[in-house]
């Protein structure tokens, strides 16, 4: 049986006030957030090195050695597009467009509701496709192994090369393992986001170059099985 792994949404804290942080933190591992506390823009800089460890960000506006305003163009300059949220004392208007205008997201003032701060980076995982079940989600499947978070696919811990196609079309059997998907649904999915489509034939290619990659004896396939008349399955088991 397919297993799916799910991870929790990552979140880098950057505040100093001691007694916001306690309960902030509580709050967001109660909520399933795994967090990350800094107190300084040297240590967040710092720890940002390492991007890809974050799904978020939350920065206060002050900070004993500079602002969060600093931090989020910094971020930005390097055209990273996780979401960030300011937290400020203030809600005088300059401040809001300082922190938009640098790259922010959302901004919210002190004092804040615990469960509206939740539900907004909720949403603002959704927006970027980074909610649990998205992002740091994989699927294995016998000796198949996708990482949605980085969109690759492994067989048997060897990367594998595939295509925007295949490797979007991989997934969508993988995801409906052992149940046949219609050429419908399948074309369906494939028609991406600047009108480019494939066709039933073009299809067929695809379908061809993806067992070539996944299968031990493409000629004769046991996981990539074609239904006559309606589609394709993806079949469990060892490739």
């Amino acid at each position: 049986m397919c297993k799916v792994k799910e991870d929790m949404n990552k979140i880098l804290l950057l505040e100093d006030d001691v007694s916001l942080v306690d309960g902030l933190c509580y709050s967001l591992k109660k909520n399933g957030f795994e967090v990350e506390i800094v107190y300084t823009v040297k240590e967040a800089l710092r720890l940002l090195m390492e991007m890809n460890r974050f799904d978020l960000l939350i920065l206060d506006v002050t900070l004993p050695d500079g602002t969060g305003f600093e931090v989020c163009e910094k971020v930005r300059k390097q055209n990273v597009q996780i979401p960030i949220i300011f937290l400020t004392a203030s809600d005088e208007e300059v401040n809001v467009i300082r922190g938009l205008d640098s790259g922010g997201d959302d901004y919210i003032t002190k004092p804040f509701k615990l469960g509206e701060l939740c539900s907004r980076i909720r949403a603002l995982l959704r927006r970027v496709g980074a909610s649990n079940g998205e992002k740091g989600t994989s699927i294995e499947c016998g000796d198949i192994t996708i990482d949605f978070f980085e969109c690759c696919v492994y067989l048997k811990g060897e990367i594998l090369e595939l295509t925007n196609v295949e490797y979007r079309l991989l997934c969508l059997l993988v995801k409906n393992a052992n149940r046949v998907t219609t050429r419908d649904i399948i074309l369906n999915e494939l028609w991406d986001d600047n009108g480019n489509f494939v066709d039933n034939n073009t299809l067929s290619v695809y379908v061809r170059r993806l067992r070539e990659k996944v299968e031990s004896d493409p000629s004769n396939p046991q996981h990539l099985i074609t239904v006559r008349g309606f589609g394709y399955q993806w079949k469990e088991g060892e490739v």
